[in-house]
């Protein structure tokens, strides 16, 4: 029998609070009230909806540290961390926790879409624990108003994936299936280059257009060859590859040559901090120059990332992807 991870439960019931108090809010409020500014935090524009999570956080792992000792990363936080309990030394605590607390803002806030909770949890060794030190991830869907299902999906490094809808009219949850796509090509299939913010997209938008066509010929008139889907969360990103919806996707904004290097809005590795999961289900993550995807567990490191539904796929896209770059002096 598997031992479930000590840090688990909690985490999901925290997963589950913060679902209920953004839903609950997004029920009380006038449309597009979430969406107006808190506060302008180093790296992103902090949201109303945003400090709803907040509210809900700091309590909560204040109650999780009389039991266990941990690093709490998240955006917001002084420095971009919290020790706890609180006055103890970094370098005594067990665990590392990587966490946004809703990836996917700007969507769920306008009620257009629904965003996700992720966390991540690593053994502690210091300023050196990177993304592929995670041992257990757990991602949560909040979802729009008038959407009743939310799914919750975990796992546990080399031990398992679970997945479940919960109804949140109900109460009830019921297991999930999740399979990534086995197609052998992004023909007919969703496939996709990252451009959700102004900046690059020109460039990025030819990149897209350039590999789509050397895979599959060029555009017979009328039809389309692939679709893309920009789905502001990457989290969300990671599900659709997960669910089998999406068969390629790649974040390359931070290889955009661009003058200061952070002018753009990137990814980051708390946006990562459940690609664990995803790589559980067999799905291909790298990072922007196709080498295993790592991080260190910070609030400010850029990250570019690259999914495969499968090792098909990969072999289709990826060298055409880094001749592309390549071109462009990208990598």
């Amino acid at each position: 029998m598997i031992d479930p991870h000590p840090l688990l439960e909690p985490l999901r019931e925290l997963h589950d609070m913060i679902r209920d108090a953004v839903v609950i809010a997004a029920q009380r409020q006038d449309p597009g009230a979430l969406s107006l500014v808190e506060r302008d935090a180093e790296g992103d524009t902090v949201y109303k909806v945003d400090a709803i999570s907040e509210a809900v956080l700091i309590p909560f792992f204040e109650r999780l540290s009389r039991e266990h000792s941990f690093v709490l990363i998240a955006e917001g936080l002084p420095g971009g961390q919290l020790v706890y309990p609180k006055g103890a030394d970094e370098s005594t605590a067990a665990w590392r926790i990587i966490m946004d607390p809703i990836d996917g803002t700007r969507g769920i806030m306008y009620e257009k879409r629904s965003a996700w909770i992720l966390t991540g949890v690593a053994p502690n060794r210091g300023s050196a624990t990177g993304l592929q030190d995670i041992v257990l991830a757990i991602q949560t869907e909040i979802p729009v108003v008038k959407q009743h299902l939310s799914d919750q999906v975990w796992a546990v490094k080399d031990q398992y994936v679970k997945a479940i809808r919960h109804n949140r009219l109900t109460g009830k949850a019921a297991p999930l299936r999740l399979r990534p796509s086995r197609a052998q090509t992004i023909a007919h299939g969703f496939a996709m280059i990252a451009r959700f913010f102004p900046g690059g997209r020109r460039e990025l938008a030819e990149i897209d257009d350039e590999i789509v066509t050397a895979a599959l010929g060029s555009a017979q008139p009328g039809k389309a060859q692939c679709f893309e889907d920009q789905y502001i969360s990457t989290g969300g990103q990671l599900f659709e590859l997960m669910a089998g919806h999406d068969r390629f996707v790649a974040d390359l904004r931070p290889l955009i040559p661009m003058k200061p290097m952070n002018s753009l809005l990137c990814c980051h590795p708390y946006d990562l901090s459940c690609a664990l999961i995803a790589t559980e289900l067999g799905i291909i993550v790298t990072d922007g120059l196709g080498h295993s995807l790592n991080a260190p567990l910070d609030t400010h490191t850029n990250v570019a990332w690259i999914g495969y539904a499968n090792e098909d796929i990969r072999q289709q896209i990826e060298p055409l992807l880094q001749a592309s770059l390549r071109k462009r002096g990208w990598i």
